[in-house]
C-alpha cells in the first residue's frame, strides 16, 4: 500500500493527473521506491530497461549519447522517464543521470500496462507525455538543423562582402564544371579585379576600401544570370563561373559587368572605379586549377594593356 507521502507525490505526477488513485492503488504493491545519488546512472544507451521511473524528488538529465553532448531534457518532480523503451520494446536510447540526489518510484513493465488497462486517465496521460517527448525531440532537431545551417553558411560566406567565399568556390565550382562536361555544354570562367585597389586604400583608407568591396560584390552579383556563380577569390579578386556559356556569350557578360562597376560603384569620395577581367573558356578535361590559372593570365594581360578592359585566355 502507498502511504500519505507517496500519495502526495503521485497526485503531483503528470502520469496520474486527474486520475482517482483509489482505482489503481492496489497496483502500486508491485512498485518499489529507489534513491539515486548525484551522478548515478539510471538508464544507458543500448542497455535493456524494464521500468518506468516516476520522479518523486530531485532532478534527472537526459543525454542522447553521453555527457559531451548537450542535454536533451531536464526532468524534475512529477516527470517520468523510461517510457519510450517500454512502449517500443527496445533498449534505452538515451543516457539518464541524476543531476542531484533524487528519489524515484520504479514501475515495472507489467504494472504500467495494468495501470493503462485499469484507467483511461492513465492511458491519456501517458499518450500526452509521449506526445510532449516527440514535440521536444522535433524542436531539438529543428534547432540542431538550424544551427548546422548557420555554421555551414558562416563557413561558406565571405563576412565582408556577403557573397560566397573561396572555401565554397572550391566545392561548388567543380560540381558545376562536372555537370557541363556530362551535358557536353560549354563553360567559361571570369576573373575580375578592381583596378588600382591598393592605391584606393592608401588614399582613402581601409574602411572606404571595405565599402568599395561590398558595393563591388553586390553590383557584380546583381549583374549575373540565375545560373551563374560568383565568389570572392581573395583580396579584390572575384571569380565568376558561367555554366552553359560559350566564349561568344561570355565576353558580352564580362563587358557588361565592367560597365556596371564603372557607373555604379563610385563612393562619396568621388573617385572613379574600374574593373579588369580575364575570361577563360573551359577546355576538355581541364581542372578547376588550370582554368583559374588561364583566367588569371588573361586578367594580367588586361592590367598590362591599360586596365578597365576584358582579355581572353589563350
Amino acid at each position: 500500500m502507498i502511504d500519505s507521502t507517496d500519495r502526495e507525490y503521485l497526485q503531483r505526477a503528470k502520469l496520474f493527473a486527474n486520475v482517482g488513485l483509489e482505482s489503481v492503488e492496489h497496483l502500486f504493491e508491485g512498485c518499489r521506491r529507489m534513491k539515486l545519488e548525484r551522478g548515478d546512472r539510471l538508464l544507458q544507451p543500448g542497455v535493456a530497461n524494464s521500468h518506468l521511473y516516476l520522479i518523486f524528488d530531485g532532478e534527472l538529465r537526459v543525454y542522447l549519447e553521453d555527457r559531451s553532448m548537450p542535454e536533451q531534457a531536464v526532468l524534475g518532480a512529477g516527470d517520468c522517464v523510461g517510457e519510450m523503451s517500454l512502449l517500443d520494446g527496445q533498449a534505452a536510447s538515451a543516457l539518464v543521470l541524476a543531476a542531484r540526489d533524487s528519489e524515484l518510484l520504479a514501475i515495472p513493465h507489467d504494472v504500467l500496462w495494468s495501470l493503462v488497462d485499469c484507467s483511461h486517465g492513465v492511458a491519456r496521460n501517458l499518450l500526452a507525455i509521449m506526445a510532449g517527448r516527440m514535440r521536444e525531440s522535433n524542436q531539438s532537431l529543428v534547432s540542431l538543423q538550424t544551427r548546422s545551417l548557420e555554421f555551414e553558411q558562416a563557413a561558406s560566406v565571405d563576412a565582408l562582402t556577403g557573397i560566397y567565399n573561396r572555401h565554397w568556390l572550391l566545392e561548388a565550382f567543380p560540381r558545376a564544371i562536372a555537370r557541363c562536361e556530362r551535358d557536353g555544354a560549354p563553360l567559361c570562367l571570369v576573373m575580375a579585379d578592381i583596378d588600382l585597389f591598393k592605391h584606393f586604400n592608401e588614399r582613402f583608407g581601409y574602411l572606404s576600401g571595405d565599402a568599395l568591396l561590398r558595393r563591388m560584390a553586390r553590383r557584380l552579383a546583381d549583374g549575373l544570370r540565375a545560373q551563374d556563380l560568383i565568389a570572392r577569390y581573395g583580396g579584390e579578386e572575384f571569380l565568376i563561373l558561367l555554366p552553359h556559356t560559350s566564349l561568344d556569350e561570355a565576353l558580352p557578360i564580362a563587358g557588361r559587368l565592367r560597365e556596371l562597376v564603372a557607373i555604379g560603384c563610385g563612393l562619396p569620395t568621388g573617385e572613379g572605379v574600374t574593373l579588369s577581367c580575364g575570361v577563360a573558356p573551359m577546355l576538355g578535361g581541364e581542372s578547376l586549377e588550370a582554368l583559374i590559372a588561364r583566367a588569371d593570365a588573361a586578367l594580367k594581360r588586361a592590367k598590362e594593356n591599360g586596365r578597365d578592359r576584358v582579355e581572353v585566355a589563350v
